[in-house]
């Protein structure tokens, strides 16, 4: 089972994660993803822990046409955000699917991808050996995790804000996506798991953000931790999207702002 914080991807969360934090943090290294994977010139592609289909997309503009795509994620009302972007005549299919318990085959994909999915899975290396069972040999694994907070600052920034307004209990949602920034126990992990050829890059990109207020806006609403906020109860949500924007103007500027975002990218053969 997905932890709590990845079960939290509902309701209206995914309008809000696709439209204000998808443009800004995610469609840059979603590009990064996709021509990573055409590399390989794969041809039956699983991705887990896809989201509103941001990585999908542009896998599906890059692979050849005779590449199959199987986007997969947790949360089924994220997919039906993904399956808004295709045409029925693209060959991509969606499924609900836990990525710690796969319900694939064996050695039925010849490409796994995980773009900043890992850090919600309760089980790390039992992600990795469903990777491992569902791929053919010589099967690739490309997988993706945030860098740490000093390296994304808007992270900090959001998880400052929770310290501020709720000093007592503070929610902790923006601890978990920057938690799998430390590179040697996933690299450890994989090798445990079965892989080999293990290439690790981190990638480094500067955001123009024009429109604050949306951004962090989508900082607040578009991921489980509104969910949090709600449950506290004793501060309008829209209060702290005031003060995440005046933090984002103060650290990035204005007009636009500009940003700094960091991850690591891995990439693992099955031998």
């Amino acid at each position: 089972m997905m932890s709590n914080a990845a079960a939290g991807f509902i309701g209206k969360i995914p309008q809000h994660y696709e439209q204000d934090l998808g443009p800004v943090i995610f469609t840059d290294f979603a590009e990064e993803m996709a021509q990573r994977v055409a590399r390989s010139n794969p041809k039956r592609v699983l991705e887990t822990a896809a989201g509103t289909g941001i990585v999908s997309r542009r896998l599906r503009d890059v692979l050849t046409a005779e590449a199959a795509l199987t986007s997969t994620d947790f949360n089924p009302p994220m997919l039906e955000v993904a399956r808004g972007k295709f045409s029925t005549a693209e060959r991509i299919s969606f499924q609900q699917a836990d990525a710690t318990a796969l319900p694939f085959a064996d050695g039925g994909f010849d490409t796994v991808v995980c773009q900043f999915g890992l850090m919600f899975f309760p089980d790390k290396p039992q992600s990795y050996r469903e990777a491992f069972r569902v791929l053919t040999p010589q099967g690739h694994y490309f997988l993706s995790t945030w860098d740490s907070h000093r390296y994304n600052p808007f992270g900090a920034i959001a998880h400052n804000a929770m310290l501020h307004f709720f000093p007592q209990d503070p929610p902790q949602f923006y601890l978990v996506p920057f938690s799998c920034y430390q590179i040697d126990p996933i690299k450890t992990d994989l090798l445990e798991a079965g892989f080999s050829d293990i290439e690790i890059a981190v990638v480094t990109r500067y955001k123009e953000i024009a429109d604050l207020p949306a951004f962090a806006r989508g900082m607040v609403y578009g991921n489980p931790l509104i969910d949090q906020i709600q449950a506290r109860g004793s501060i309008a949500p829209d209060r702290i999207v005031e003060a995440v924007t005046q933090a984002l103007s103060d650290a990035f500027g204005n007009n636009p702002a500009r940003m700094p975002l960091q991850a690591m990218f891995y990439s693992a053969v099955k031998p």
